[in-house]
């Protein structure tokens, strides 16, 4: 077993700040180098100065504040003097259902990158180009999301459909049809748990993964005191079958408060520009959205990331082998 510095300590996942940390699961031994605070200029590096020697099954994890990373300005004229990749959008047949992916690189291991709550795949539109320089890189809508088919809820009956559950088989079915390899997840939000999930299911086709701000599910019936959950099921009743959950969505899907809420996740708010309250807000006007948002945030229930990564196969890792990268509890 590697030993740790006093330093620095691998995180459990209830210990990871929503807003600042950055959580990493990816195959041993590795060497992770962060240029800045966005993944658009994440390197990952492996001693073979690639991922292909990576074994799958075998995870480390760790987390980070975005805070302390480093700049490494050589990094990023680099970046800056070269052609970016060519982002190509296709759609994909899944159970009869059309899903939109966008993909970019033909060389080295394969990366898929899973959005978050509300959001899509052009969530991502800086880092694939970046990624697909050295990587075979997949950034998919989750059904229900961004320009993918949004079926109604209310088809399923009394049968939840939009759980994590089914994006997680609709990650690995994506990886098995599409990629057509074993592949890194690449997560944000609610992504980090449809990876898990994923990872669970079928941990042949995870080969790691990177967790972004993954969701803590604060509003899971599990974390809310007993006296406190008639009084959300009865809200959560009002917002599903009533006028006032639509009334609700409207307030939401605006240009000013996607910007407002994308400026509390963003720590430099300065990347919150319309282009990307744009990319955000636009598929979710579309027939559908409305349906789709209304049902998730009432969906308290299914798993909690701290029920999942325990059965997530993880080994430890040296610390000397992550660089620029120092671990914080902060």
């Amino acid at each position: 077993m590697a030993s740790f510095s006093t330093s620095a300590r691998v995180l459990p996942v209830l210990s990871l700040h929503p807003k600042r940390n950055l959580s990493i699961i990816t195959s041993s031994p590795s060497s992770v180098h962060f240029s800045n605070t966005h993944l658009h200029s994440l390197k990952i590096r492996h001693k073979s100065l690639g991922l292909s020697s990576f074994e799958p099954g075998g995870f480390v994890v760790c987390s980070a504040s975005n805070n302390y990373f480093s700049v490494d300005e050589q990094m990023k004229e680099k970046q800056s003097s070269e052609e970016p990749y060519e982002v190509k959008n296709s759609m994909w047949n899944w159970r009869g259902y059309s899903i939109r992916y966008q993909y970019s690189g033909s060389t080295g291991p394969a990366l898929v990158l899973v959005h978050g709550f509300g959001a899509n795949s052009d969530h991502w539109r800086k880092n694939i180009m970046v990624l697909a320089k050295s990587h075979r890189v997949y950034s998919i809508d989750l059904i229900g999301y961004g320009y993918s088919d949004k079926p109604n809820p209310r088809d399923f009956f009394d049968k939840p459909f939009y759980t994590f559950e089914t994006w997680a088989s609709q990650l690995n079915d994506f990886c098995k049809d599409v990629v057509k390899d074993q592949a890194f997840f690449i997560c944000n939000s609610i992504g980090g748990l449809v990876g898990l999930q994923a990872a669970v299911m079928e941990p042949e086709i995870c080969r790691g993964m990177i967790l972004l701000n993954i969701s803590l599910r604060m509003l899971h019936i599990k974390k809310q005191p007993w006296y406190g959950r008639p009084l959300i099921r009865s809200f959560q009743n009002l917002l599903r079958n009533t006028a006032a959950g639509k009334l609700f969505y409207k307030m939401v899907a605006t240009s000013e408060s996607v910007r407002n809420i994308l400026c509390q996740c963003y720590n430099d708010t300065s990347q919150v520009t319309e282009e990307l309250v744009e990319k955000i807000l636009q598929p979710g006007l579309e027939p559908g959205a409305a349906d789709v948002f209304l049902e998730f945030i009432c969906y308290s229930g299914g798993p909690l990331p701290e029920e999942l990564l325990p059965q997530v196969k993880v080994s430890f890792f040296k610390l000397d082998q992550i660089h620029n990268m120092p671990i914080s509890s902060q």
